[in-house]
């Protein structure tokens, strides 16, 4: 039971990691469009294709439990 805790604990914080450096990458990368300068209209925008998504979750799945197999052969 300590060894899922320790794969999903380091899992949650590798995930919101990502989350949090992929969500200042696209801030940074956003360019806001000033033509339409005083109306008040909904602007439409959207980021790049996000297939890569599920491949990132397994990457950090896998360094998560990475982390929790190294966790066990210390304490062996």
């Amino acid at each position: 039971m300590k060894k899922y805790i320790v794969f999903i604990a380091s899992f949650i914080l590798l995930y919101v990691a990502y989350q949090i450096t992929s969500g200042v990458i696209l801030t940074m990368n956003y360019i806001p469009d000033f033509s339409t300068t005083g109306s008040f209209t909904a602007q439409n925008f959207s980021f790049r294709d996000r297939s890569y998504h599920l491949l990132v979750l397994l990457l950090i799945a896998s360094i998560a439990y990475g982390f929790s197999q190294l966790l066990k052969t210390k304490k062996s």
